[in-house]
């Protein structure tokens, strides 16, 4: 799209976020949810379902693909479930902002995020998911979650062998899982206690680090297959030890080190849990705090919007009789008001009164 440019990492930490939870996403109706071509079949059976943004529009993301996201683009993410014994379909749905995702990107998931609210008539609990700090929740609808550098466009599948980028990727965890990274492709990169693939389009090199695990070293193994039968085959696979025949695997790699990491540090100082009301009694639409440290269920009153900000993730919880401009500005203030911490890209979960939420069940009894 003409003149759509690429911001700095995160770069929308620093905006209003104006299309989240504002006026405009409650004027979207459900007549015009309807006619959203992407969202036929949202949430009518149990299972996930993802969507990319692609200049404005929602398109769905390939299933082979689900766990693997671009840096460069934004997703909304629809997990439909049942509880034990239930029948009622319950929903969560999650928009995810990669680090280098325009501001039309995002904004256009948030605005949509909200349409698909309103479509399956606001059941679900709605989350913001910031790339690198995703909640448990998120990444626990994957087997294994990856995280690649530019946009879908850029991968083998769009580009010919002759014009593919060679790409660096780092394989890191443990028996609970493995978590895959794209990383500049640089010889500091590599890290003993992990693996790493060189893929080089048809040319696939696994580099074992000495101290790296058997989890790490299978899920390499696993992934570097799965890349083979997507290209059907084509690609020569190779598997190296760390000081050991490696010559060819490091000739790809630069000496130098990598540009320094410019993403935004979301670590809070002070990790006491603080509470917030926002309210518009008083006919002006304020957020004050009413509480710092233990946090129980009857703080809350029906008649307020409360943020609960445990430093590790915000809970907006929207009380059943909250006036239309709450409701409305809730989301968009929780933003405002992470944007002035030192935590800015935490989850953010959104519940009405009487949803459950697990971990805001586990965040007030704390």
């Amino acid at each position: 799209m003409a003149g759509l440019k690429k911001m700095k990492e995160y770069d929308w930490k620093d905006s209003n976020m104006a299309l989240v939870g504002s006026d405009t996403d409650r004027k979207v109706k459900k007549e015009s949810a309807e006619t959203e071509a992407a969202w036929r079949g949202a949430g009518a059976a149990v299972g996930i379902q993802i969507w990319r943004i692609v200049k404005f529009k929602v398109t769905h993301w390939p299933k082979e693909d689900y766990g693997k996201f671009y840096n460069g683009d934004s997703y909304i993410i629809l997990n439909t479930y049942q509880e034990e014994g239930g029948e009622e379909l319950l929903y969560d749905v999650h928009f995810w902002i990669g680090k280098n995702s325009t501001q039309d990107e995002y904004g256009t998931a948030a605005y949509k995020t909200v349409e698909l609210d309103t479509l399956l008539d606001d059941k679900p609990v709605q989350h913001r998911e910031v790339e690198g700090y995703e909640s448990s929740l998120f990444k626990s609808y994957f087997k294994h979650f990856e995280t690649m550098e530019g946009g879908a466009d850029t991968g083998f599948r769009k580009v010919s062998p002759t014009q593919y980028t060679p790409r660096l990727l780092h394989f890191h965890g443990d028996r609970k899982g493995v978590v895959v990274k794209e990383v500049p492709k640089s010889l500091s990169s590599l890290d003993s206690t992990d693996v790493f693939i060189l893929d080089l389009g048809l040319n696939l090199i696994q580099w074992n680090g000495s101290e790296s695990n058997k989890d790490e070293r299978f899920r390499a193994g696993q992934y570097m297959q799965q890349i083979a039968n997507e290209r059907n085959g084509r690609p020569k696979k190779e598997t190296v030890d760390q000081g050991r025949d490696t010559e060819e695997f490091e000739s790809h790699l630069t000496e130098a080190p990598p540009a320094p990491d410019t993403l935004v540090t979301s670590e809070a100082q002070d990790t006491e849990k603080e509470l917030y009301r926002l309210s518009d009694e008083s006919g002006k639409m304020k957020i004050d705090q009413v509480k710092k440290g233990k946090v129980a269920m009857g703080d809350l009153e029906s008649k307020d919007v409360f943020i609960l900000d445990t430093k590790a993730e915000l809970f907006v919880w929207i009380g059943k009789k909250t006036s239309f401009a709450e409701q409305s500005n809730a989301m968009s203030y929780a933003h405002n008001y992470l944007m002035k911490t030192d935590h800015p890209l935490i989850p953010v979960c959104c519940i009405n009164e009487g949803r459950k939420n697990k971990a805001f069940s586990m965040a007030i009894a704390a």
